[in-house]
């Protein structure tokens, strides 16, 4: 054998070599490059002589050619093995055929290490089924025993143990072939056979291969004890590692045999080598000797990473994509994505290893099979129902270790894909045979799905493993009806079980299990109505609740804790993360702050105080106070401990749209749409300093990390830096393109970042202003942005729905996070950087691994708001809708993206249209025509047919959420105002846009007049403005409102128009010469919503301090205040008689109202997402919570 050593100098250009690499020098990776082994690469550095191909690997792999490191032949010692004996037999027995073997260059190096220079007496090869045991032990005893110059052994045995030869036979058999068949002086004890042998071993230099030891241990014994009549092979084994000899003992085994733990060791004569997966190089090679294959780089990796490596599965799913899929991995994986593929030959290894398994380890596997990720052992303990010692846990998974069946990755336990779908295979099946027969077990002891797992666990969980359920019980059963009845009759036992075990909740609960959870689970999928199901005074484990109906169902006294149920969130603005990274808080336009526990999800307090939006939150730097800034001008700290509202600042003369600490957090900042910045003290609430000089709203403010300057943004375009002490502008940065909405400092207090509706962000230098750097890759305005801890990246929410990680060096984009349906409004990272929290107008919550890109955790809302209304003739709906007399249809449209078409005389919903992916904003009828017009966040107008509530027409065009509809009195033209800014008009039979006019701001209200030559149109600007229809030019701006217009409406004869305003007040309009002939006073709030009745006497206003106003159009007095709403009113409209109006609400509710009197005549809910839901004495909720699922319809008879 040829063998090389390094000279001097040589390691002096290998170091060099190795430095500009980065690497170790014994580092993992030039082990992988050069495919050898770490104590190759060792005895390489001490200059000892290594094998010549070895030697050219390692110089190579640093791109150093070898001739000028080896050392001359004069200086190169002589290898001090002594010389083997003279060559002897090799027995190959029934040793399999290699033909092909790929990949294990650093395996073999190690054995050659470890049996040849180490001596070493046993080596335990382990590794699963099909990792290549067998191939390797035949290749390496190849290389040892059949080298050209001079072999490390000169004998050679190979036996399977297979079929479980008994010891004294195969004792015999040794010795006879290592004695040249002379047996006549054989022992006949199997001591004295055993004394022989290892004589023999002393005498001859042999390397011995015993095959499929696994076959001689006992099954479903986690300590790999030998089966009954085999105990003998322990003796074997000890002395074969504990006598001196010179020989060596190959032992293949998918388990570790008892006895030889003790005997192991880095130094010692005994060893195990565990098999891992081939590298991507050798899944090509090995491909390729079945045919020719096309695909990806990425495509190859995962190919690999799919059977970890393991080389039996791979040489099955070889020829599974060649004669299937034409030899095209990429269409292969696309198949796998949505379908498991266990190969036959694969499902029989693992299913004889499974099988062997005691029934703890049994229980681990199913577990970590439905996890799907790697988990840590006190993940693994917290999802036993019956309490496991972790000594014993860790006994367990050692074993399962020493099988081969699972991995360790640092802390935390897994399988490979391979093994992983086997085990969810089996499970199905047997899950499925459990519910056939009525009889539960797995059901009892494992969740299906993991209602509290990551996003993406969840979502794979209920792929993969409950809708497989489904359909193999569908299949089984023949109908899924007859399964719900089979899921009922399960239910009907663990009632009669609860009934039994009444005194014992703690033992019903183990009784119980997950099973409850799961046939919830199993509905679900399903999609079975769940109305009037009983499943009181049970475990409710897992069960994934969110946005399922659950009307009427029974939870009375359940234990609901592990149980996850859909939020009311209402659109989300602001988030923040605490200190210590485990709290996070958010805000929304239902004027709450939410604080969460970010390990559970669980809802832990709810703030309530503000009487408008709250748009902003931010944590003190010691965690203890939250500060919060609302659409009410106010500004409040909060305790973090009990949610108890600490100090309130007034002053603020608009909105509140940003807050934040001072580092030392004495002090706190807001901003405001009343053009100023504030600096409040924390304890007092008082304001110490005003900053003036933007010229419209401030929509962000940041303190510098040092505490001394000041940062906003505005919708001026501009930024602006402020000493903290004097109140000065230091500093007036420009360069965006439109509004400002976020700035951030970097943590070094060098960079500012900001933010812009021109859908780019720009790093700034704070000292010069001058702008360092552009971002673009947003196809939105940029509505969030934050620093990474360290800086080195930056994070933006966007109007494009989309947040995305930025390298701050660079600029290049590293990750688009892709999942929220609408407006992105705030990112926030966690402490740690490993989180990133993205809030939206989708009503949603998500968290982001900041590293993989993956949501692992969505906080899900469901509100059922009424925006807007709308009163319809109803002649053409009488046959269908069972009403008799004109005006007798109210219509809503709802956040829940429905449109819903009610009886007002007997207050019932009789159809509902479905459409919208988003929320509607606003309606409009023309009776004429029969025809509806609605439009929605999801940026579409739709046409409507009355009649037949289908979907006529669907108008796309608009870029952004469409606020407002009219359609003309006669049918032939609708109207729609957007913010992106513009108003529509498009021809209803064709669909086509006619014409587009641009506002100077968000068009959140439009009004046709009678005769359809008038258009009225209210903005964010603040202003109204008339257009004519014909030519499509402006006749007249309305000035006089000091915030957002957001309705305005004309009277029949259309002199008087009619706005309501964000600045709380009504205005009346001549629309001949534009001056304000009236200003209504009287709501304490946003007034969202005007009507004028038809015969132009009255006025109708509808506002965020949950009242409906009625006026006299021409004294301007308030005719009636009516109450009864219990949030904000957002829609009010006169039905065509002008008798009623009715009003649409936040709270979920429409409600119908006299005219004349002022009095409620009717109120109109649809049923809510848990209406009549029982929680009465249910365990494991929180206060929040059970305030969170009360909205949503619960009833608690306890209260």
């Amino acid at each position: 054998m040829d063998t090389r050593r390094a000279s001097e100098s040589g390691l002096i250009l290998i170091d060099r070599a190795r430095r500009r690499l980065g690497w170790n020098k014994s580092g993992e990776a030039w082990c992988q490059a050069a495919y050898t082994s770490r104590s190759t690469l060792n005895r390489f550095w001490s200059r000892q002589p290594i094998r010549q191909d070895a030697f050219v690997a390692i110089c190579s792999a640093v791109g150093v050619s070898w001739e000028q490191v080896v050392a001359t032949a004069a200086e190169a010692p002589t290898p001090d093995l002594a010389p083997p004996g003279p060559a002897g037999r090799q027995d190959w027995g029934e040793a399999p055929d290699i033909p092909l073997f790929c990949g294990r260059h650093p395996e073999l190096a190690t054995l050659e290490q470890w049996a040849g220079r180490d001596r070493c007496r046993l080596i335990l090869i382990s590794g699963m089924g099909g990792m290549g045991k067998t191939a390797l032990a035949i290749k390496s005893a190849q290389q040892l025993t059949c080298q050209t110059t001079i072999p490390i052994f000169d004998q050679m045995i190979w036996r399977s143990l297979r079929n479980g030869p008994p010891l004294d036979r195969l004792l015999t058999e040794l010795i006879q072939i290592l004695a040249e068949q002379q047996a006549a002086d054989l022992a006949t004890s199997l001591s004295g056979k055993l004394a022989r042998l290892l004589d023999d071993l002393r005498r001859y230099r042999c390397l011995l291969i015993l095959d499929n030891a696994e076959a001689i241990l006992q099954s479903r014994d986690r300590q790999g004890s030998y089966r009954p009549g085999y105990e003998g092979y322990e003796q074997l084994f000890q002395a074969i590692g504990d006598t001196d000899h010179s020989s060596c003992l190959y032992l293949t085994s998918r388990e570790k045999p008892k006895g030889l733990a003790a005997l192991e060791g880095d130094t010692l004569p005994v060893r195990c080598l565990q098999l891992s997966g081939l590298p991507e190089t050798a899944v090509q090679t090995l491909f390729k000797a079945k045919g020719t294959f096309t695909g990806t780089e990425t495509a190859w990796s995962r190919i690999g990473q799919r059977y970890g490596g393991n080389p039996l599965a791979l040489k099955i799913a070889a020829s599974a994509v060649k004669d299937l899929f034409e030899g095209n991995l990429n269409h292969f994986l696309a198949f796998l994505a949505e379908h498991a593929f266990i190969f036959d030959d694969i499902r029989d290894l693992l299913a004889q290893q499974f099988s062997r398994l005691p029934p703890l380890e049994q229980t681990l596997m199913y577990w970590l099979a439905i996890s799907r990720e790697p988990i840590t052992l006190a993940t693994l303990q917290a999802k036993l129902l019956i309490p496991v010692a972790p000594s014993e846990l860790l006994k367990a998974l050692a074993a399962l270790q020493n099988r081969s069946l699972i991995e360790k990755k640092r802390d935390r336990y897994t399988q490979q894909p391979v093994i992983m779908e086997f085990v969810s295979a089996v499970l199905i099946e047997q899950v499925c045979t459990e519910l056939e027969s009525g009889q539960i077990a797995l059901l009892k002891s494992h969740a299906l799905i993991e209602a509290r797992a990551k996003d993406y666990v969840r979502e794979t969980q209920s792929r993969f493993i409950l809708q497989r359920v489904v359909d193999g019980l569908t299949v089984r059963l023949g109908s899924l009806r007859q399964l719900e009845a089979k899921i009922q009759a399960v239910l009907t036992q663990l009632r009669t079980t609860r009934d039994r075990n009444a005194a014992k909740p703690h033992f019903c609960s183990q009784e119980i299990g997950y099973a409850c959870g799961n046939l919830i689970n199993l509905l679900s999928q399903m999609q079975a109505d769940l109305n009037g199901y009983d499943f009181s005074g049970m475990p409710v484990f897992e069960a994934n609740l969110q946005g399922i109906n659950l009307h009427q169902v029974n939870f009375s006294r359940a234990e609901l804790g592990r149980a996850v149920f859909t939020e009311t969130l209402g659109n989300v603005l602001s988030a923040a993360f605490s200190p210590d990274g485990q709290l996070l808080a958010t805000c929304d336009t239902d004027c709450q702050i939410r604080l969460w526990q970010v390990q559970t999800g669980q809802l832990r307090l709810i703030c309530r105080g503000h009487s408008n939006w709250v748009r902003s939150v931010a944590f003190s730097p010691d965690g203890q106070t939250l500060v919060s800034g609302g659409a009410d001008q106010t500004v409040r700290c909060w305790e973090v401990a009990t949610g108890r509202c600490l100090s309130l600042g007034r002053g603020h003369r608009g909105e509140v749209y940003a807050v934040a600490f001072s580092p030392q957090g004495h002090q706190l900042a807001s901003s405001s749409g009343d053009g100023t910045l504030r600096l409040w003290n924390r304890d007092s609430g008082q304001c110490g300093r005003i900053f003036s000089g933007h010229s419209s709203w401030v929509r962000s403010v940041v303190f510098s990390p040092d505490g001394r300057t000041l940062a906003s943004g505005s919708d001026d375009q501009t930024l602006k830096l402020w000493d903290c002490q004097t109140g000065h502008c230091l500093q007036t940065l420009t360069g965006h393109g439109s509004w400002v909405r976020s700035v951030a400092f970097s943590p070094e207090g060098q960079t500012l970042a900001s933010g812009s509706g021109d859908r780019t962000l720009k790093l700034w230098d704070y000292q010069t202003g001058r702008c360092l750097k552009t971002y673009s890759g947003h196809s939105d305005g940029v509505y969030s942005i934050a620093f990474s801890r360290d800086g080195a990246q930056l994070v933006s929410g966007s109007g494009d729905h989309t947040a995305k990680l930025w390298d701050r060096a660079t600029g290049q984009c590293l990750k688009t996070l892709s999942g929220h349906c609408n407006q992105i409004n705030a990112v926030a990272l966690s402490p740690d950087g490993q989180t990133l929290a993205c809030v939206s107008l989708d009503q949603t919550v998500k968290l982001w691994d900041a590293q993989s890109g993956n949501c692992f955790k969505t906080w899900q809302s469901h509100t059922d708001w009424a925006f807007p209304v709308a009163i319809a003739p109803a002649a053409q709906l009488s046959a269908a809708a069972h009403l008799e007399s004109a005006d007798n249809l109210l219509i809503t449209g709802s956040s829940d993206r429905s449109i819903r078409l009610w009886n007002i005389e007997t207050g019932k919903n009789f159809s509902t249209l479905q459409g919208h992916t988003d929320q509607v904003f606003s309606l409009s009828v023309s009776a004429a025509s029969q025809r509806l017009a609605s439009g929605g966040t999801d940026r579409t107008v739709r046409l409507w047919s009355l009649s037949s509530g289908q979907c006529l027409r669907t108008l796309q065009g608009h870029r952004d959420w469409v606020r407002t509809v009219a359609l003309s009195s006669d049918g032939s033209f609708l109207v729609s105002g957007s913010d992106d800014q513009t108003i529509r008009f498009w021809d209803v039979n064709t669909g086509q846009c006619l014409k587009t006019l641009n506002d100077g701001g968000q068009v959140y209200s439009i009004a046709l007049s009678r005769d359809a030559t008038t258009l009225a149109s209210g903005s964010t600007d603040p202003t109204v403005r008339l257009w004519d229809v014909e030519t499509g030019c402006c006749i007249k701006t309305f000035v006089g409102h000091t915030n957002r217009v957001f309705s305005v409406a004309l009277s029949p004869d259309g002199q008087t128009l009619a706005s309501g305003s964000t600045d709380c007040t009504i205005r009346l309009w001549n629309t001949a010469t534009g001056q304000c002939l009236r200003t209504l006073a009287g709501h304490e709030n946003w007034v969202f919503s005007v009507a004028i009745s038809p015969n132009g006497k009255r006025l109708a206003s509808a506002a965020h301090d949950q009242t409906m106003r009625v006026w006299n159009l021409t004294t301007g007095e308030c005719l009636h205040v009516c109450r009864g709403h219990t949030h904000l009113v957002s829609f009010v409209r006169f039905s065509s008689s002008g008798k009623r109006i009715a009003s649409g609400s936040q709270d979920q509710t429409a409600r119908l109202w006299d005219a004349e009197t002022g009095h409620c005549l009717q109120v109109f809910r649809a049923n809510r997402l848990y209406e009549g839901m029982n929680i009465t004495g249910a365990q494991g909720l929180t206060q929040a919570q059970r305030d969170t699922l009360a909205a949503l319809g619960a009833v608690d008879y306890q209260l």
